[in-house]
């Protein structure tokens, strides 16, 4: 509690301090209280412990403290102090009032003044004389008039004749609705009546105006069959005229208020009447509904301030404009006029946070119908305020009393407590939990075109910061998929690839979702042990997340299992730092500095680069070429001051049939912490789970040899094997064999049936040339008779030719195979006759062909 300071100046008598509560000690903090007393000269006036000190009370209980005050001037202060033990909040002291007794230094005493009078001699103060009465100098009473003639205000020295009534000595105002939905005018004299209505030239009471229906509800409001308009249900909106509706989904109702029909005040809004140097109007309402407008009322004389006030507690933005820097919370707009035959003015306050009030705008005189609007630019309660003043210039009788202001109209837009006419559409995902907007389902967004819940596409996620329905949602990388909700993209552990003709499906489930890895030890310079642990997830959605806990904290065993706790981490792949309990005194290992790594997977594929993400193959041992390593890829937005664009993460499956199922976690060894600069982490996972699935392309058969007509087939896997699961080895079966005895005796059958065809071809081309010799005799015995004939041209002996030379040889040469054939050929061709050549004296002998 500060410290607080009271003056009691030229006081002389006894202080019963306030009622106070000091709350008891408990075994935290110790609490003091004090209560002192000081002169002008700042000294602390010498008074007892007992009345220094406060004594502690108990929880609830009040008690009283006195002290007695000396003459001249008194300062009393109070001060506490204590021990604050831990963090544990402190108990305030209370006071409860404040009583002092005493009468202040005077030399003499003055009469009362006209108007008023004192009760008892010696009294303080002088009281003034009550409405219709009045008193003299030095008045010990005051003296009642004849109310029936006479009038007197608050404090008059005398009484006055009341004069006859006139039309500014009443208002007119409108009826509220009643169960029939009706309404009227009526008039009613202002209180005090201070005039007579039945003298001469006085005015009376108009007659009551028709009953009329009652003006429609407000919008955001609804009348359920009774007299008076009740707002709408929150998530709800009416135009005034219906009953109120639900916002439909991915919609939100658009909040304010929106005043046009005035048949009764609304709740939040207040009219007041007020006069500094005049009370009467203050029990007086400053302004009158009238059906389709405010105006303001007759007040108790012409200079009073009617006022008309709206409270505002705050203001909230929709979602559609919360994300965004906002520039403007909220905006109070009306349409008013004024009608003055001298200088009235007409003011627009508001007040932020109850400090002061300030004139945003004012007006002068008559002023034709027009509409005026505020932006708040600040989110913080406010108080609107319209003033109407008809002169500022001091009368009892009213004069001007057919000046008024109207007021047709007011609108508040993002008011926190106001209701709804209508809903719009919302941001394309509601992103805070106290957000009016109707939830579409999850995984769908918000179609600006027909302002309706549109689900995503397979295999898309959701964009919470997507500013359009266009990019809404995003497809999944390669290799991934959306869950049900399409709130993320994960890995189902099965992945495909194809090169060429070669298709390779992986299943990469026995692995596990979740795989561990705890690298060093590393040493602080105090010689500390400590590891990195890493956890990584690597197929399942938000189910199989891995966890990081901090066991460090004061977190219950339950909530470090669900990564709950105040430091938990749970996510694709996170880290933590541990200290093993042996050498320290621990009874269990420390986790503390669990941060996230990676919370998105990108994709998993075989290239080398995803979405700005370089996989660093270089950094492990070279990989065989059969099977090709699989990069899974992801990323955290969250900033630090080392990676302002966040972290990201590369897990490298690679198939290694020398490992276990669940294989081996190994980080670069340039780069023991798996990272090199920080931001970029990199993981090889060799396993014979990341082997692709076996297929028939993966074993050979093996033929074994034939005994007894059985020959045994039997199937081996190629090595070495890359693959795991899949297809499994036929198992080895027998099957007849093909004897080689039925292959010599079709041998054999085709040799005999070769040799027939030949030895029929050899006799039948002997006898032909036999035919032939045959033939070719009888020619040549036929052709040397016919040379003994005349002789021929060619048998003559030329001139010069010797006679040695006549005796010719002929030569007979025997035809080959390939001539008789040749021979048979051309006798097709209609050749009958065969051509023999005689020796001439230049030949050696005659050819016969």
């Amino acid at each position: 509690m500060s410290i607080q300071n009271v003056t009691a100046q030229d006081l002389g008598g006894e202080w019963p301090s306030p009622r106070f509560l000091v709350p008891a000690p408990d075994y935290q903090n110790q609490y003091e209280a004090q209560n002192a007393i000081q002169n002008d000269q700042c000294q602390e006036m010498n008074h007892s412990a007992d009345t220094k000190w406060l004594s502690l009370t108990r929880n609830g209980e009040w008690e009283t403290h006195t002290v007695n005050l000396q003459s001249g001037t008194n300062i009393l202060y109070w001060r506490t102090g204590g021990v604050l033990m831990g963090n544990h909040a402190v108990k305030p002291v209370l006071l409860k009032n404040v009583h002092i007794e005493g009468v202040a230094y005077t030399s003499e005493c003055s009469p009362c003044n006209p108007g008023s009078f004192s009760r008892a001699p010696g009294s303080s103060m002088c009281e003034p004389c009550p409405r219709d009465t009045y008193s003299g100098h030095g008045a010990s009473s005051c003296t009642p008039c004849n109310k029936t003639t006479h009038y007197a205000a608050e404090g008059s020295s005398e009484c006055k004749p009341k004069p006859p009534c006139s039309k500014r000595d009443y208002f007119r105002f409108h009826t509220a609705c009643d169960d029939e939905g009706k309404t009227q005018v009526l008039y009613r004299w202002i209180e005090p009546k201070i005039c007579l209505e039945d003298v001469d030239g006085a005015e009376s009471l108009p007659p009551s105006g028709p009953r009329k229906p009652c003006p429609p509800c407000n919008p955001g409001f609804y009348n359920n069959n009774t007299a008076t308009c009740s707002p709408c249900p929150p998530g709800t909106y009416s135009d005034g005229r219906k009953s109120c509706e639900r916002c439909p989904a991915g919609t939100e109702p658009v909040l304010g208020y929106e005043y046009k029909w005035w048949n009764v005040l609304p709740s939040n809004m207040k009219t007041t009447c007020f006069n500094v140097g005049n009370s009467k109007c203050d029990s007086m309402n400053g302004w009158e509904v009238a059906g389709d407008h405010v105006q303001s009322g007759t007040g108790s004389s012409d200079n009073d301030f009617l006022l008309l006030s709206i409270h505002v507690p705050g203001f909230k933005l929709p979602t559609s404009a919360s994300s965004q820097s906002a520039a403007e919370y909220g905006r109070i707009t009306f349409e008013f006029e004024t009608q003055c035959k001298a200088d009235c003015e007409f003011y627009f306050m508001m007040d932020v946070n109850r400090k002061s009030t300030t004139v945003v705008q004012s007006w002068e005189k008559t002023n034709k119908r027009q509409t005026f609007t505020h932006v708040m630019t600040q989110n913080a309660s406010v108080s609107y305020t319209w003033a109407f003043q008809r002169t500022n210039q001091a009368a009892e009788v009213r004069r001007r009393i057919g000046d008024m202001a109207r007021i047709y109209s007011i609108t508040v837009t993002n008011a926190a407590d106001g209701v709804a006419s209508e809903c719009h559409a919302c941001a394309l995902s509601t992103q805070s939990s106290s957000s009016m907007c109707v939830p579409c389902p999850r995984g769908h967004y918000i179609d600006m075109r027909t302002s309706k819940c549109t689900e995503c596409p397979p295999n898309t996620y959701l964009n919470p910061r997507a500013t359009s329905d266009s990019d809404a949602c995003k497809p999944c990388g390669p290799g991934s998929k959306s869950d049900k909700e399409h709130s993320q993209c994960y890995s189902d552990c099965h992945f495909t690839h194809t090169d060429g003709n070669i298709t390779l499906t992986f299943d990469f489930s026995p692995l596990g979702s979740v795989g561990s890895l705890l690298n060093g030890p590393s040493f602080t310079t105090k010689g500390t042990k400590y590891f990195h642990q890493f956890n990584i997830s690597l197929c399942g959605g938000q189910d199989q997340l891995a966890v990081c806990t901090d066991n460090v904290t004061d977190v219950s065993e339950s909530q470090r299992e669900k990564g709950d706790g105040q430091n938990g981490v749970k996510t694709f792949i996170c880290q933590s730092t541990i200290i093993p309990a042996t050498g320290r005194g621990f009874s269990t290992a420390l986790s503390s500095q669990s941060i996230n790594l990676a919370d998105t997977f990108l994709g998993a594929t075989v290239n080398d680069t995803l979405e700005g993400i370089k996989a660093q193959p270089e950094l492990f041992p070279e990989a065989p070429k059969k099977v090709p390593d699989i990069n899974f890829y992801y990323r955290s937005l969250e900033m630090t001051s080392s990676c302002v664009s966040g972290r990201s993460v590369v897990l490298t499956l690679r198939c290694n049939p020398n490992k276990s199922t669940k294989g081996e976690l190994s980080v670069p060894s340039k780069c023991t912490a798996g990272t090199c600069d920080g931001c970029s982490f990199h993981f090889l996972w060799e396993s014979t789970g990341a082997c692709p699935t076996c297929t028939e392309t993966d074993y050979h058969q093996i033929e074994g040899v034939c005994k007894g007509g059985q020959q045994e087939m039997l199937y081996m896997w190629s090595e070495p094997k890359l693959c795991i699961g899949g297809v499994t080895l036929p198992e080895s079966k027998k099957v007849p064999c093909e004897s080689m005895e039925f292959w010599i005796q079709l041998g054999a059958v085709l040799g005999a049936v070769t040799a027939v065809l030949l030895v029929s071809l050899t006799c039948y081309f002997w006898k032909k040339n036999k035919r032939l010799e045959y033939k070719y005799s009888r020619l040549v015995m036929s052709a040397n008779k016919e040379c003994e004939m005349p002789v021929a041209d060619s048998c003559a002996v030329m001139e010069g030719e010797n006679e040695g030379d006549l005796d010719e040889n002929v030569v007979y040469t025997k035809p080959s195979l390939l001539r008789k054939l040749r021979a048979i050929a051309s006798k097709s061709n209609g050749d009958g006759y065969e051509n023999v050549q005689l020796n001439s004296s230049h030949s050696k002998g005659l050819v016969w062909s």
